[in-house]
């Protein structure tokens, strides 16, 4: 029978902490990755753009799994406390369970917290990128006065000035407006559809492919810590749903070369989306447990408050 529990609150730094940490050793390996190519690559040029290209693939050893345990944590921590103080406002994620295994999940749970999380993260950076480019649009409205000082010839215009000097500023406020607001709205149309539809397909598929599992274990107060995610059941539940994703990109794919008279282009088009998603997406999750697994016994696995 399945019992359904909802994630009232996650703890912040377990969640912080694991999944900067996961996601620093990925950055890692995907490093390894780019040196092996860049050693190969560089062993076709000459010695010094060599070298150059070889050093390049040394220093992302550094700075790919440095660069992203910094990031994450900081997106983890925020994005645990907005989940935290939006469960009360919109409901926390829920979960089918029937034992250790997600068995379904709640559509609208899923995709309503979500999108909402998402569109915060988006208002943010549109906050950032408008600050950012604010001192940019400040130089290109002082570009009036510029002409005016060096050259007196074409401010002797003043309709021509004025009209820069108003269509800047236009252009200024529209950027603001659709940074802070367009697209934060469009994020969370766009992640509640990805959402909701993700979890449709799981819906449907995981009665024949089995679903997630998760071992928990009860801790301190309320709360269930994550022990353990066998890799292969996390692996194959998120690569179908991924093929069903490949797939749909790969209709869009095969309707695009068809239009243009290359209906096998598009086919084979599809059959690699469709293949390609599902082999990236296994491999990305089974090492993403793999990880997830290795560091919990040492830093302690995510805690959820489940009811």
């Amino acid at each position: 029978m399945v019992d359904v529990k909802e994630i009232k609150s996650v703890k912040i730094v377990p969640f912080t902490l694991m999944t900067s940490a996961v996601s620093a050793i990925l950055a890692l390996i995907y490093a390894i990755i780019l040196l092996l190519l860049s050693g190969i690559i560089a062993a076709f040029l000459p010695a010094e753009i060599g070298g150059l290209v070889a050093g390049l693939g040394v220093a992302l050893i550094i700075l790919l799994p440095l660069g992203s345990f910094l990031l994450n944590v900081l997106w983890a921590f925020l994005t645990a406390w907005f989940y935290n103080l939006l469960v009360p406002k919109v409901g926390g994620i829920k979960l089918g369970m029937e034992g250790k295994e997600i068995k379904n999940l709640p559509v609208v749970s899923l995709a309503l917290i979500t999108s909402v999380i998402n569109t915060i993260w988006a208002f943010i950076i549109g906050l950032l990128l408008t600050a950012a480019f604010a001192p940019f649009l400040g130089l290109l409205s002082s570009l009036p006065q510029i002409i005016n000082a060096f050259a007196p010839a074409l401010a002797n215009n003043t309709t021509a000035i004025q009209g820069m000097q108003g269509a800047l500023g236009a252009s200024g406020a529209i950027m603001a407006v659709i940074l802070i607001i367009a697209v934060p709205i469009l994020v969370f149309i766009l992640s509640f559809i990805g959402y909701a539809l993700t979890a449709v397909f799981y819906n449907v598929l995981i009665p024949r492919v089995g679903g997630i599992q998760l071992e928990l274990a009860a801790v301190q107060e309320k709360f269930s810590e994550i022990t353990n995610i066998p890799a292969v059941p996390l692996a194959l539940a998120l690569a179908v749903v991924m093929a069903i994703w490949g797939l749909i990109q790969g209709l869009l794919n095969l309707v695009t070369y068809a239009s243009v008279g290359d209906p096998v282009g598009g086919v084979v088009s599809l059959i690699s989306n469709i293949v390609g998603s599902f082999i990236g997406a296994f491999i990305v999750y089974a090492i993403t447990a793999f990880i997830y697994n290795f560091l919990a016994p040492k830093l302690g696995g995510i805690q959820l408050e489940l009811e």
